[in-house]
């Protein structure tokens, strides 16, 4: 699954909890731009999941993206820019998906 992910300007071991859930960043945006507040375009193509640091970008940035993410139906998870509330998180909405799977062979979440 792909993921756009914003907020923070460094990821540090990010990505390495993401491919350990089988997630690849396909694009990182900080959220610091003052374009990004006003943002109504849509999420780049291809996007399964946006992930929102929220102790790194303001209210309205994550309202946009939000939105955004809602309006195309694609999964977001909100958490801090830690490892533990990252896996955590994902762990949480990874497990709320693979609880609507109709047949469990076809789950992509890494076991």
């Amino acid at each position: 699954m792909d993921a756009l992910l914003v907020g923070a300007d460094r990821l540090g071991n990010i990505p390495d909890i993401l491919s350990n859930f089988g997630i690849r960043i396909a694009g990182h945006v900080s959220g610091r731009d003052t374009t990004h507040q006003r943002r109504s375009s849509a999420l780049p193509a291809g996007i399964g999941m946006v992930i929102l640091f929220t102790d790194f970008i303001g209210h309205n940035v994550m309202q946009r993206f939000r939105e955004a993410a809602n309006r195309e139906g694609v999964m977001f998870v909100c958490c801090r820019r830690s490892t533990c509330a990252l896996q955590q998180a994902l762990g949480q909405r990874m497990a709320e998906k693979c609880s609507t799977c109709t047949e469990a062979k076809k789950c992509r979440r890494k076991q």
